[in-house]
């Protein structure tokens, strides 16, 4: 007989939930008339709802429906006062517009966002770091344009992909945009307001040379990598010391890059040549300030896979790629809700002080996900979770393993 010693009212997802302001939930609803013409499942309804199939990987309205039926007897924790139907949630997936999800996105971002100071980023450079990058994720049928040519088969494919703003301190993204597959990277630019004084670091994908003369007259400092058509007409050579040249920089650069259409403004800026000695690889980056080092912009261009990895752990972890319906809203409400619970997860996670790789998080909420565990005592020290009382082995049965 064991006892659980990190008992608590509310389950997992209940205590996740509670990181969320209903009222500015239902405000938003009110605005955006979500809750229109709806009896009983509300926008709170359809946002817990997505957050427990996101959570426990659900891969159908069925697993979704079938779910929650098995744990009704806790629905109440989240505010469900209804079971709610296969049918009920793939109409409101497709009437209930998406907006009303991003903007809970944004309310519950600006709200949780003093709990995700990062404090492992050394360096005001870092700490002022704004990292820009997208990802694809390929659709079951024509839905949103794909990018690329059409098949041989004729059989074409839609493809979603979704652009991502996030601050280096803060490891969730702060600036979102969906747009379809063949939607130009550098089109997400226009949405980005960025102080004086802090950094931008991007993939090539997104050079653009409007863009560039926009920050330089902004004071934002950019870094980039050099793409293969870029025209660069080298202005002067800067001096390297031995420490630069051990770390890697091959080369220090003024420069004036262009392009091959005499419409585009060249822009003045710096090319620095790196060597990577771990993967044998040499790399150029392009930046607008000559003030740090050589090394440092290539440190700031490698403090880039930091959102490769939010990338991966929403796909992998979440199970970011599939969705609860055919049609671009129900996807679009799929990854607003995607987004969210990982932000829900982060901050709550955010004062646990035993490190725990993100998958093995992700699999401990999808495994206790409605179990009545105080998440915070668990992840401290879950080896203490449980406490087995003495049995006496007096005429039980056999056991594999010893418990002495």
């Amino acid at each position: 007989m064991n006892k659980s010693t990190f008992f608590t009212g509310q389950p997992i997802l209940g205590q996740l939930i509670n990181l969320i302001d209903k009222r500015a939930v239902q405000r938003l609803a009110k605005e955006y008339k979500s809750d229109h013409y709806c009896k009983k499942f509300t926008t709170w309804q359809h946002l817990t709802t997505m957050l427990y199939a996101v959570y426990q990987h659900c891969t159908s309205l069925r697993e979704v429906t079938t779910g929650l039926l098995a744990c009704e007897g806790r629905l109440q924790n989240i505010g469900h006062t209804n079971f709610v139907r296969r049918s009920t949630l793939s109409d409101a997936n497709i009437r209930r517009s998406s907006e009303v999800f991003e903007k809970i996105f944004y309310q519950i971002y600006q709200q949780l966002s003093p709990f995700l100071p990062d404090s492992r980023l050394r360096g005001s450079v870092f700490k002022k770091l704004i990292i820009i990058d997208s990802t694809t994720i390929r659709l079951f049928q024509e839905i949103l344009k794909a990018a690329g040519r059409q098949p041989a088969d004729g059989k074409r494919k839609g493809g979603v992909k979704v652009h991502l703003s996030m601050k280096a301190t803060e490891d969730v993204p702060n600036v979102v945009m969906i747009s379809s597959a063949a939607t130009n990277d550098a089109v997400f630019l226009n949405k980005l307001q960025c102080t004086p004084g802090s950094y931008v670091v991007f993939d090539k994908a997104y050079n653009n040379f409007g863009q560039f003369h926009k920050w330089n007259s902004q004071k934002v400092n950019w870094v980039t990598r050099l793409r293969s058509n870029t025209i660069v007409n080298k202005v002067s050579s800067r001096k390297l010391n031995s420490k630069e040249s051990k770390l890697g920089v091959r080369k220090d650069e003024e420069v004036i890059i262009g392009h091959k259409s005499k419409k585009i403004q060249k822009v003045k800026c710096r090319l620095v040549t790196f060597y990577d000695q771990q993967n044998k690889r040499e790399f150029s980056f392009l930046t607008n300030n000559f003030r740090i080092k050589a090394s440092t912009v290539a440190a700031i261009y490698k403090q880039r896979w930091q959102i490769e990895l939010l990338f991966k752990r929403m796909k992998q972890s979440l199970q970011f790629q599939y969705f609860l319906g055919d049609n671009e809203n129900a996807i679009r409400i799929h990854i607003w809700c995607t987004l969210i619970a990982d932000l829900l997860l982060k901050a709550a996670t955010s004062k646990v002080k035993k490190s725990w790789a993100f998958t093995n998080l992700a699999s401990i909420i999808r495994l206790h996900l409605m179990n009545y565990t105080d998440l915070i005592k668990f992840l401290n020290n879950p080896e203490k979770a449980r406490i087995y009382s003495h049995v006496s082995t007096q005429g039980a049965q056999l056991k594999l393993f010893s418990s002495a």
